[in-house]
């Protein structure tokens, strides 16, 4: 029980981590100038852009639903598994993709991007590795369990 309300916060918490790591780069795509226009203006960088905002968006939405379902006192854990494994790798894949944005600039301590990278990087494995969750999620999709 412990746990799972754990990794219903770390769920959460990702993707604020996400969303601080979007918001870095969309800020310094738009302010960047680069060929006499900022960098928000070429084409890579607002499908990296849409793309983070897109996966914040559909992590969001996976929340939410959790919390209907704890609400209705509904919520299975391997529920709650799946929402830790997706939203961590997210959040890590958003970071990665902000660093990129911000070039040479991503890994200062100026911008909050390598930071939150960083407590991620911890993240994907506290309160369960990505793999244990993977094996959860496995398990009551398949009926089967793989644990050894």
């Amino acid at each position: 029980m412990c746990l799972n309300q754990a990794r219903y916060g770390i769920a959460w918490g990702a993707i604020g981590a996400a969303m601080a790591c979007y918001d870095s780069a969309l800020n310094y795509a738009k302010s960047r100038i680069q060929f006499g226009k900022p960098i928000a203006s070429f084409q890579i960088t607002q499908e990296k852009l849409v793309f983070m905002v897109t996966e914040i968006t559909k992590a969001q939405l996976l929340c939410l639903q959790l919390g209907r379902l704890k609400d209705q006192k509904k919520l299975r854990f391997q529920q709650v598994s799946l929402a830790k494994r997706n939203n961590v790798n997210m959040a890590l894949e958003i970071a990665r993709i902000a660093r990129e944005i911000l070039g040479a600039n991503g890994i200062l301590d100026e911008y909050p991007v390598m930071r939150h990278m960083a407590n991620l990087e911890s993240v994907k494995t506290y309160e369960g590795t990505h793999e244990m969750h993977t094996l959860i999620v496995g398990e009551d999709i398949t009926g089967i369990p793989a644990f050894v």
